[in-house]
């Protein structure tokens, strides 16, 4: 889990990242022809959604579990509303798809709109953590107990899609999260289309582009957005696999990021990333990441300068919930004072 979801002085925090990288890097050729812009929309009006109702058996915070979707507070794929209601542009196997979400009385309300309306629709359910099994899991410190009792609504979201949360990722390794949440708006609002049905006033959602539109996206757009040669291939290398990769949200989580890890370039952190969303892992504990093994070691042990085996070795008695273990630390606000210097935002013209 990355270390972003901690309460935290400054909104620009620096994000972990894959070491290595496996694999010659190859880009978009500058004489490439460009993939066509999405055009706008024209003005319509809105189709008649698609409901469901869900109840979930217990206690659901629905900004808590579906947050680690959002990618930055201006993330053209998702949105909140003063109501409550949380707003998803998504793009399933049946095609682009927006589901709007919102508890009312304890049941989950849901309208979905597009071509992926059912699909989306009908898991519902395993999104909202369905599937998750928070009795599974005993706190060993009394930080974390507390914490527990503190959000009893918190569920471990699991979308069924491995590429929405797989791009994104790669877009974060090795930079801070600002530039990766700038790349992530400026490629899906100019490659993604416009979202199916309504959308919140003034938020102009998008969905995230297809596989197809990923491959031709020259590299001087990957350069104006910010994104380096080697996460720019990566993302490439993975959408010409689409197919293989989306086969893992089915999987086990350690199958699911053994099957990711075969592209060059994603690693431990990207592929825990990736499951925690995709897959409801609840063990998927994020390596790599600069600043949660500091967390962990100094919301366990007090120490402030645990490194990953550290906090490995901290989160051994939650064995199968650590991605829990961890999310839970992160909500307690229990971190320590920065002392290492923030990551300077990356000029890719010296890459």
């Amino acid at each position: 889990m990355s270390s972003r979801f901690a309460p935290r002085p400054t909104r620009t925090t620096v994000r972990g990242g894959d070491t290595t990288l496996r694999g010659g890097a190859t880009t978009q050729r500058a004489d490439a022809t460009p993939v066509p812009r999405p055009a706008t929309a024209p003005h319509r009006p809105a189709a008649t959604p698609k409901h469901r109702t869900w109840t979930p058996p217990a206690p659901l915070d629905l900004a808590l579990t579906l947050g680690p979707l959002r990618r930055g507070p201006a993330d053209p794929t998702f949105r909140t509303t003063p109501d409550g209601s949380v707003w998803r542009a998504t793009r399933t196997p049946e095609g682009p798809a927006t589901l709007r979400v919102a508890l009312r009385a304890g049941t989950a309300e849901a309208d979905a709109w597009g071509q992926g309306a059912d699909w989306i629709l009908d898991r519902l359910p395993r999104l909202l953590g369905a599937e998750d099994s928070p009795a599974d899991f005993t706190a060993r410190h009394r930080l974390v107990a507390h914490t527990e009792r503190r959000r009893p609504g918190l569920r471990l979201v699991r979308t069924g899609l491995v590429l929405e949360s797989l791009i994104p990722s790669i877009l974060e390794q090795k930079v801070t999260t600002d530039e990766a949440y700038r790349a992530w708006r400026l490629l899906v609002r100019t490659y993604g289309e416009p979202a199916p049905g309504p959308t919140p006033a003034q938020a102009r959602m998008h969905v995230m582009p297809d596989p197809a539109t990923w491959r031709h996206v020259p590299s001087w757009e990957w350069h104006k957005a910010g994104v380096d040669n080697k996460r720019a291939a990566t993302i490439l290398r993975a959408v010409r696999v689409a197919e293989r990769l989306e086969e893992a949200a089915a999987m086990p989580p350690e199958e699911a990021r053994a099957r990711l890890e075969l592209v060059p370039g994603i690693g431990p952190w990207t592929s825990a990333e990736t499951v925690q969303r995709s897959n409801g892992a609840a063990d998927a504990v994020t390596v790599g990441d600069l600043h949660l093994p500091g967390i962990v070691g100094y919301a366990l042990a007090g120490e402030r300068e645990a490194d990953d085996a550290r906090m490995l070795e901290l989160l051994a008695p939650y064995q199968g919930q650590r991605h829990r273990a961890a999310r839970l630390i992160l909500l307690s606000g229990h971190t320590p004072a920065r002392r290492k210097p923030k990551m300077p935002k990356t000029d890719i013209g010296l890459l």
